[in-house]
């Protein structure tokens, strides 16, 4: 066989297995491309899910047929959930673009390797017919000049046919790829005009919702003082619950410290004066260490005290839904669920203690270890003083206000003296 044509094969199998090559580099994209996307999807349906509920609620609010702040932090919610859809299909809609650019490139690519074999086969016929000179196969091999040569004329008439065929296939498997690739990216393109609809969609139903926002405000407006009132008496509570929290757990060392004293009574002595040094920490047996270890290890993965809830106000300082350069402090978060929802302890722990408060009504604070949850705005709770519950066991159900209807539960995480911020520690929703 002529060099030039074992040259000629070796660059059409090169050119063959870089595109191999070349498509299989593009795997791992598309994998996490695919998984990206069905994580955005999985997003979007969740925010949708929270959607449908808080216009559950909101129709609940609506029947009062005063606008009310419950109203308005439907509303609030609603529009930060409507955000966050729009941002999950933006997000969404740069992942199918990301396909289609994708697709494209695949599909220029192959198309030119399937054009450079098609010139391949055309110049294999003619080089084929050329050397046979247009005479038929015997003829080509009846004028060699001696028997080996003859073999060699055969092998060659052999491989030929062979590889000829093999490059036949590989044009028709290359054309079936491009064809189910433009099919591909069609269905893409589809895709993106639905999720191009779907966004407009949400975007106009977010600017009559922060329409309706702006007039609930403006219907506030004329009673401010009531609000300032009335946010006032919450905050109070607030500091009263803070507090007597605060107490419960120094309550709580003091004790700890007084076993600690007597165990090193018994013991050697701890210091050189034989007295203990004071203890700003709760001295825990091996079973509560134990479990506040445990507790510690699944932040962000505790059940959410309510089985279906949102937030309406979260943890920390901001501005106030209505009253202008006023902040709210809150010490956790506020969830808004149905009317008569259960409440259920989020780990297993202790109950330190059942109180009713002044607008709070009834709260429950739960020992995990040094961890403290507290539950408030309770009725017909379930657990008492000194009991032993377990992870999601129900301890009561959410006060619902006869005013507004409002059914909201406070819910608090303290570890030590220091509080934290419950969505930190609580499953994400999405």
């Amino acid at each position: 066989m002529k060099p030039e044509k074992i040259i000629d094969r070796l660059f059409v199998r090169i050119t063959l297995l870089l595109g191999v090559l070349i498509l299989f580099s593009y795997a791992p994209c598309f994998a996490q491309s695919t998984t990206s996307r069905e994580k955005l999807q999985k997003t979007k349906r969740q925010l949708e899910e929270e959607i449908r509920y808080t216009n559950e609620l909101l129709e609940t609010a609506q029947k009062n047929k005063q606008t009310s702040l419950n109203k308005l932090q439907i509303l609030a919610k609603k529009i930060r959930s409507r955000e966050a859809l729009i941002n999950t299909i933006n997000a969404e809609l740069g992942e199918v673009q990301m396909k289609i650019s994708v697709e494209n490139v695949q599909i220029d690519r192959m198309s030119r390797q399937l054009q450079a074999m098609k010139l391949e086969y055309a110049r294999m016929i003619y080089q084929a017919y050329h050397i046979m000179n247009g005479r038929n196969k015997l003829m080509f091999l009846f004028s060699a000049k001696d028997f080996n040569q003859a073999y060699q004329r055969l092998k060659y008439y052999q491989q030929y046919a062979s590889w000829r065929r093999r490059q036949a296939e590989r044009i028709l498997s290359t054309q079936y790829a491009i064809n189910s690739q433009r099919r591909e990216l069609e269905n893409v393109k589809n895709q993106k005009l639905t999720l191009i609809q779907e966004q407009q969609l949400e975007k106009q139903k977010l600017d009559r919702e922060k329409t309706d926002k702006a007039k609930a405000v403006k219907e506030f407006t004329s009673r401010e003082k009531q609000l300032a009132n009335t946010l006032k008496t919450k905050q109070q509570a607030a500091q009263r619950l803070e507090y007597e929290i605060e107490k419960l757990i120094a309550d709580e060392i003091k004790a700890s410290e007084g076993r600690s004293k007597k165990r090193d009574a018994k013991d050697a002595r701890t210091t050189s004066t034989g007295k203990t040094g004071n203890r700003s920490a709760l001295e825990m047996t091996p079973r509560e260490l134990e479990l506040s270890t445990s507790f510690g290890n699944n932040r962000g993965r505790l059940p959410w005290p309510c089985e279906r809830g949102i937030i309406t106000s979260s943890f920390g300082e901001h501005p106030h839904p209505v009253l202008e350069y006023v902040k709210v402090k809150n010490n956790g978060i506020d969830i808004m669920t149905e009317r008569g929802a259960l409440v259920k302890a989020v780990f297993g722990g202790k109950v330190s203690w059942v109180k009713s408060f002044p607008n709070l009504n009834k709260v429950v604070i739960i020992r995990h270890g040094e961890y403290l949850t507290v539950y408030s705005n309770l009725d017909d709770v379930s657990v008492r003083d000194g009991q032993e519950i377990t992870a999601k066991q129900t301890i009561g159900r959410v006060h619902v206000n006869p005013e507004d209807q409002k059914s909201e539960l406070h819910f608090e995480i303290w570890r030590g003296k220091s509080i934290q911020d419950p969505e930190d520690w609580l499953a994400r929703k999405y």
